[in-house]
């Protein structure tokens, strides 16, 4: 018997006490509220009574939630009108007040132990479309945006759902080659504009694209902009189908 098996035991008591020492001092709290709750990454039942999580009946394509009974197969007036350059998109929940905080303080508050939270949200949002990824990559920052951010929040997002779906990630297989001013305050139009040829494929993984279904992560789906010029470039670089999931999905006019 090893010394290892002999003091495991013992290590994992001192672990244990140590751990509820520690609640004790630090209770974890709710990621929305505030208030304590019972393990770290839980929301507090008021808060989760908040959140939106989006289901059926939803835009077969782009997946804009319908406040109307619809058919399997059922397009939104957007995408009958001009089909967007990915194949599907889906998102966890609603973009109102309780998911734009927790997107907010994940993004700009340094909050990124919230991503463990965020794990199972973006696993059954991408449910429909993750049988059918090869690769998972995220909406790439622009290198002078991320120097101010520290970090990429889509990277973390895509990392945590390639993980759990024991898929390949590629955190660098885009890269933004142009910087953009801010999307918000834009109208739809100007956003299409501001992101028009800011991407492209990272050259040394080109190859490693072509003929994949490649799925992108990113936080929140607004007017589809940014994602849908992901998609562009991906398939004009070979890739055979591109999936979309995000955290939060816009579901009204005003961005």
């Amino acid at each position: 018997m090893s010394l290892f098996s002999l003091f495991s035991p013992a290590l994992a008591r001192l672990r244990r006490t140590a751990m509820a020492a520690l609640d004790t001092l630090l209770p974890p709290r709710c990621l929305g509220s505030g208030k304590i709750v019972d393990r770290p990454g839980m929301l507090d039942a008021g808060f989760w009574a908040e959140l939106a999580f989006i289901s059926s009946p939803a835009c077969a394509c782009c997946g804009l939630p319908f406040s109307f009974s619809a058919e399997d197969g059922s397009l939104c007036a957007a995408c009958i009108d001009t089909p967007p350059d990915f194949d599907m998109a889906r998102a966890a929940v609603v973009y109102n007040d309780a998911s734009r905080q927790l997107v907010l303080d994940f993004k700009y508050g340094d909050k990124m132990h919230a991503v463990k939270t965020f794990a199972p949200w973006l696993s059954r949002a991408a449910a429909a479309m993750i049988g059918e990824t090869d690769i998972v990559m995220p909406v790439p920052l622009h290198r002078k945006r991320l120097w101010r951010r520290r970090f990429n929040q889509s990277a973390l997002l895509a990392d945590t759902l390639a993980r759990a779906a024991a898929l390949p990630c590629l955190p660098d297989g885009m890269m933004r080659k142009r910087f953009t001013q801010p999307q918000k305050g834009l109208s739809r139009t100007e956003r299409h504009t501001n992101v028009r040829g800011a991407f492209a494929v990272t050259p040394r993984h080109q190859a490693a694209l072509a003929g994949k279904r490649v799925m992108i992560v990113d936080d929140v789906f607004t007017s589809g902009a940014t994602l849908n010029e992901c998609a562009r470039v991906l398939k004009r670089a070979g890739a055979a189908k591109v999936f979309v999931v995000t955290l939060a999905r816009v579901t009204r006019e005003e961005f």
